[in-house]
């Protein structure tokens, strides 16, 4: 049975009961957490940080304080077995997402996933199949889910003002240039990260064009190094025909100076342009007509993605972002990376 049939199949369960507040622990207290998933946690009202794990006691602690985490455990088995936590985040390494997801479900939790839910299909619907058994939410944090911006975009391209949309084109280039000994240099490592650019941050990338566009038919893709030797490519260009009819082009880079986050869309009567879309401004053009709109992405991105999965977890339903988007997603990684068993030249 194909993976995504086997999915189908298990839709449709969810855990009895509601709670007004959602006891959190959290796995893993690096960047991604501190930055983003903390704030959020201790902003919202419907939230409680009741335990953070990390194997460095004195980060744990610190990220406790910092937060009002209530207990810390050096070991994440801990943290999933602790009767106080309702649900899980999981803000740590890729090759440890499908795991740590599976013992947080057969633990009983609620589980949010950073990005991407595993290194495969395969671990994402071992993931989902955890969940569905234990009755628990999954949820995967593609948070640009929830961009005013993206919202918007769904709404010109459904209402025809640029005809019949043919071409979509993401660039994303960001200088990434890690050194051994950083704490984040695992993900140069291909058997914990998954992939390059194409993987670490295209995978947010793909989750937007599926979320415009729907299935991904037919994927074509170059990766390559062309500035470091490393065993994943620092620079990828992947091309979908997407089943409703547009091509899109994902053109992703660790090797160019600067920062760029284009979105451009292409039709028969007009075009979007989205020159960043992490800020959330577009032009709409039909003709000669410029028409310029501002629709601002959260300063806090993770804050409307934690808020909706409570809203779920509280109201029993299933979340927005759901393990079916992660696994989605990872399907058309694996159609890029597939068989690739060496670095790119």
């Amino acid at each position: 049975m194909s993976i995504e049939r086997k999915w189908a199949t298990l839709c449709g369960r969810a855990r009895e009961g509601v709670m007004n507040t959602v006891r959190w622990g959290l796995i893993g207290c690096g960047e991604i957490a501190r930055k983003s998933v903390g704030p959020a946690l201790a902003e919202l009202s419907a939230c409680e940080l009741a335990a953070v794990a990390s194997r460095d006691r004195n980060r744990a602690q610190e990220f406790a304080r910092d937060f009002g985490a209530r207990r810390t455990w050096e070991r994440w088995e801990d943290l999933v077995a602790d009767s106080e936590v309702d649900a899980v985040y999981i803000a740590t390494p890729h090759y440890l997402h499908a795991d740590q997801s599976v013992a947080a479900a057969r633990s009983g939790k609620h589980v949010l996933c950073e990005k991407p839910l595993a290194l495969n299909g395969g671990e994402c619907l071992r993931v989902i199949e955890a969940c569905s058994e234990s009755g628990v939410k999954l949820g995967v944090a593609y948070y640009r889910r929830f961009y005013p911006v993206v919202g918007r975009l769904k709404e010109l391209l459904a209402s025809g003002v640029i005809g019949i949309a043919s071409l979509c084109q993401i660039n994303s280039f960001t200088w990434y240039n890690l050194r051994p000994g950083d704490p984040q240099y695992w993900l140069f490592e291909r058997a914990k990260s998954g992939g390059g650019p194409l993987m670490i941050g295209g995978c947010h990338r793909i989750e937007v064009l599926l979320n415009l566009f729907g299935p991904i038919r037919a994927t074509l893709s170059v990766l390559e190094n062309v500035r470091a030797k490393r065993e994943i490519e620092d620079t990828a260009v992947a091309v979908f025909q997407h089943k409703s009819g547009p091509v899109s082009v994902l053109c992703m880079s660790h090797s160019i100076q600067g920062s760029y986050d284009t979105l451009d869309i292409y039709g028969s009567e007009g075009s979007i342009h989205v020159p960043t879309l992490n800020r959330g401004e577009l032009s709409l053009k039909i003709g000669a007509e410029i028409r310029s709109e501002r629709h601002p992405c959260p300063g806090n991105p993770h804050l409307p993605l934690i808020e909706s999965f409570c809203h779920s977890v509280r109201n029993d339903e299933d979340p927005v972002v759901n393990g079916q988007v992660g696994l989605e997603v990872q399907l058309i990684e694996d159609a890029i990376y597939g068989g690739l068993t060496a670095a790119p030249r």
